[in-house]
């Protein structure tokens, strides 16, 4: 079986999200989670000046452009192409190139694994990012995105955060 690579699929501008759930809605009716892994819409943090005010939005770091980790194949290479939005892969002619190491890097999508000594209902302790010190117990274990969701208190009440696996210690 192939190895499970990055993609850059080229849509409709303003069509990014819309491309990403009608591809995952598609992976989920064609039974295809072991060959197209991940869906994503590449976001980035910034902050707007509105009447004065600061205000940190998020934005796409790359307007008309998806990423997906998958198995290229037929089929693969079928279905995403063939989704309404996409206009198609990024790369010479029909072939698609995948991303290398060094173009994934930047983007702060892990290719490799790292091994956690945690688990959901384990109670951690944020090491790093806005979060920093924080405790709380993990909810949800994402290891394609290489994240785990935990709650936290925000304004007396429990709100999910997703935090890399990175920035987590076991208590």
């Amino acid at each position: 079986m192939s190895e499970a690579n990055w993609y850059v699929v080229h849509t409709y501008s303003g069509y990014e999200n819309k491309v990403k759930a009608n591809i995952e809605k598609t992976i989920e009716n064609r039974h295809l989670e072991d060959e197209i892994l991940e869906v994503r819409v590449p976001m980035q943090d910034v902050v707007e000046m509105k009447n004065g005010a600061k205000k940190a939005v998020q934005k796409k770091m790359f307007p008309g452009y998806v990423l997906i980790n998958m198995i290229m194949n037929d089929d693969t290479w079928y279905v995403v192409r063939n989704t309404r939005g996409v206009t198609g892969f990024v790369g010479p002619g029909s072939k698609p190139v995948p991303l290398t190491e060094e173009e994934m890097r930047p983007l702060g999508i892990k290719t490799e694994d790292i091994v956690v000594d945690f688990k959901e209902g384990d109670v951690v302790v944020v090491t790093g990012g806005v979060w920093k010190d924080t405790i709380g117990a993990i909810q949800k274990m994402d290891y394609n995105k290489q994240a785990a969701t935990i709650n936290v208190e925000l304004f007396g009440r429990e709100t999910p955060v997703e935090i890399g696996f990175e920035e987590v210690k076991k208590m």
